[in-house]
């Protein structure tokens, strides 16, 4: 996208960014960025990205909560196996990033 604009459409990713692709492409290289930055942090073993993680889950079940809630008002099945199981995920990673061996296992 960053070399040649418009050959993929912005919209091929805006399940990644809830949003933010009308931001442009550098949007993309933002995220994508901060979610390597993050990675490499975790698998370093470094608090700052255990933080960081806890951050972007949080973010990540706050930004599903409107998706699950119209989709239950609906009363639509697929959005809503779709949304919960990422809800669920996500709140199985904090609990995880929350655990006293893990905190330990990090500030080691």
């Amino acid at each position: 996208m960053l070399a040649s604009p418009g050959t993929v459409s912005m919209a091929a990713g805006a399940s990644l960014l809830g949003g933010l692709e009308l931001a442009g492409p550098y949007m993309f290289l933002l995220v994508g960025c901060v979610a390597a930055a993050t990675g490499y942090g975790l698998l370093r073993l470094n608090n700052w990205a255990r933080r960081i993680a806890i951050l972007l889950v949080f973010v990540g079940v706050v930004m599903l909560i409107p998706t699950v809630s119209g989709a239950v008002v609906s009363l639509r099945a697929s959005p809503l196996i779709f949304g919960g199981t990422g809800v669920i995920l996500r709140v199985m990673i904090l609990w995880y990033l929350f655990q006293d061996p893990v905190k330990e296992f990090f500030f080691k």
